[in-house]
């Protein structure tokens, strides 16, 4: 499967997305940029300046300062896919963030979601 277009994709024309699809479910944007940066290691004015440079999800991955050492423990379907056993690890790292959008969406508590 040829994943380019994804990894080229701006992740500002992404995140609109994310935010929406939580807020519709009665989310807040705080939580979304909660999983976000739990994920990636991003503070809110790094995430901020990320969104605002139209980073890739190439680059907003490879800048991350750090992917959160828990991510083994997101498991599931996202998209038709089970996330563990997906083999590119910059898709991985798309799919484990549209997995916790999905699992804040669905109402799972903030300490699950963030694998506390």
């Amino acid at each position: 499967m040829n994943n380019t277009r994804i990894f080229k994709m701006a992740f500002a024309s992404v995140y609109p997305h994310y935010i929406a699809k939580a807020e519709k479910k009665g989310r807040t944007r705080a939580e979304v940029h909660a999983v976000i940066c739990w994920l990636t290691g991003y503070d809110e004015q790094t995430l901020q300046r990320q969104i605002e440079e139209r980073v890739d999800f190439e680059n907003f991955f490879a800048k991350a300062p750090r992917i959160n050492p828990n991510v083994s423990k997101i498991t599931g379907v996202i998209c038709g896919y089970r996330v563990e056993e997906i083999e590119d690890k910059l898709m991985q790292q798309i799919r484990y963030l549209d997995k916790l959008v999905d699992e804040l969406a669905k109402g799972k508590a903030m300490d699950k979601i963030l694998r506390k």
